[in-house]
């Protein structure tokens, strides 16, 4: 069989907790990840084999990886069919298994994305890819925080597995959606272009989404009463999870003027830092509000039902800094 081929590494991570997360207007029918289930509550750091002797350690353990496939164009020459479903590279690396990995055949491209947890730049390494094979086939990675718009990170190549979004992406931007392209330079050969075992987040984040119709009447910006249970609920995980900060960011559907969209999400958002301000526990943290309007969607606002996704508060919580694992 082949090997993974990079080194072992510790990190500090930022978690995530999912209310809802639509998918991306105009993307592929999304496939789960169907050999585990990941719950919020169970979340322990855990290493896994390098397949050299050494281990990776992921902050959040099995919550760490990619959950669904939202795209994927096989190149040509295409990967065999025993290594060409893309769900094979979902969930935690099982390359003991000589067929568990996808083959992307030359400049084939697979997207994933993140659905339990965000990818979010962090101090170091924030990104692993598992490849197999003993050396890295070169790749073109991008990541989106909509799958709509894309940011091109750059190459991995050269033995080289891990990532780090420093001074590629805005300080505290989350990721949902991940793409990696094959360049072709491994099309010869009965497995064509890398050969992907799992994608795994090691600056990763729990976040709250809450619908609006959850937390404001229409066109409000005044918390609903019931709104503020779950909103205690960021107090606990903060606490389990011995956070640094936190950020909340207000999003509104494309109905209606933008910059009043942009400042009703503005609004929204400082009313959520003022409500989780006031809560004890997290008194003197520093918490950032942002009014995004309708610039990021997470679904079509061609639909009833995709607006309704759109119009939503998010807030990532992010912990203090972990000591190095191995």
């Amino acid at each position: 069989m082949k090997k993974i081929s990079f080194s072992s590494l510790g990190h500090f991570f930022v978690l995530l907790f999912v209310f809802s997360l639509p998918a991306a207007a105009g993307a592929a029918k999304a496939t789960s990840h169907p050999f585990r289930s990941k719950m919020a509550s169970d979340t322990p750091g855990k290493s896994y084999p390098d397949g050299h002797g050494g281990t990776v350690f992921f902050p959040l353990g099995d919550l760490s990886f990619a959950d669904e496939v939202v795209d994927f164009l096989p190149g040509d020459p295409p990967p065999p069919s025993y290594v060409a479903a893309p769900e094979l590279a979902l969930g935690i690396p099982d390359y003991v298994e000589d067929t568990r990995y996808v083959t992307l055949g030359c400049r084939g491209t697979l997207t994933v994305r993140f659905t339990d947890n965000v990818l979010i730049d962090v101090p170091g390494p924030d990104l692993y890819v598992f490849e197999i094979g003993p050396a890295v086939e070169p790749t073109e990675l991008q990541i989106s925080p909509d799958g709509k718009r894309w940011t091109k990170i750059g190459t991995i190549s050269g033995g080289r597995a891990e990532v780090d979004l420093e001074g590629k992406v805005r300080p505290g931007e989350v990721f949902h959606y991940v793409r990696l392209t094959d360049l072709a330079t491994g099309c010869d050969g009965d497995w064509p272009g890398a050969d992907i075992d799992a994608i795994g987040a090691i600056g990763s984040a729990y976040q709250f989404t809450l619908s609006d119709s959850v937390l404001f009447d229409f066109d409000k910006a005044v918390l609903k009463p019931e709104a503020m249970a779950a909103l205690e609920k960021v107090a606990d995980l903060f606490q389990k999870v011995h956070g640094g900060r936190i950020i909340v960011s207000g999003h509104t559907d494309s109905v209606g003027d933008d910059r009043y969209n942009w400042e009703l999400s503005g609004k929204r958002a400082k009313e959520v830092k003022r409500f989780l301000k006031s809560l004890k526990p997290l008194r003197g943290v520093p918490i950032e509000a942002i009014g995004y309007g309708e610039s990021r969607p997470r679904a079509s606002n061609d639909t009833a039902e995709g607006r309704a996704a759109n119009r939503r508060v998010e807030i990532v919580v992010v912990p203090k800094a972990q000591p190095n694992s191995n």
